[in-house]
């Protein structure tokens, strides 16, 4: 590849485990701030779709953005890349090779909840707006 090229990737590479990274931290905590409350609904209903609407056509749990910086790595060179990029972070983090399934079982159910948390606190805001 030629030095552009390459120095691309390693930006794209970059931007996106920044992006990705960042965009995990605020679907699990964006609702804690009231005022990022409807960027927030947008994030988990975009990963739900992601996950389970796509999901259909793609595999459960299918994340673009994932693919997409799987496509730059590969083009980098790393060429095995575990199925989660939720397993890439904590791998990358503290080098703990955890087992797929228990990585998969715990992203779900922290999702479930952060999905159930984003649901209640939408329905007590229009409650509170249809009183008001």
């Amino acid at each position: 590849m030629e030095n552009e090229v390459v120095l691309m990737y390693s930006l794209l590479n970059v931007f996106f485990f920044v992006f990705h990274t960042t965009f995990i931290l605020f679907v699990l905590f964006g609702w804690i701030w009231e005022k990022a409350r409807k960027i927030h609904f947008a994030a988990v209903m975009l990963t739900a779709f992601s996950w389970f609407g796509l999901g259909i056509f793609y595999g459960f749990g299918y994340c673009f953005c994932t693919e997409w910086h799987w496509n730059v790595r590969y083009r980098l060179g790393y060429v095995e890349m575990p199925r989660s990029y939720i397993k890439f972070l904590i791998l990358s983090a503290t080098g703990w090779d955890l087992n797929d399934d228990l990585v998969d079982a715990v992203t779900v159910g922290v999702f479930i909840a952060i999905f159930a948390l984003t649901v209640f606190l939408a329905v007590v805001k229009r409650r509170k707006e249809t009183r008001s």
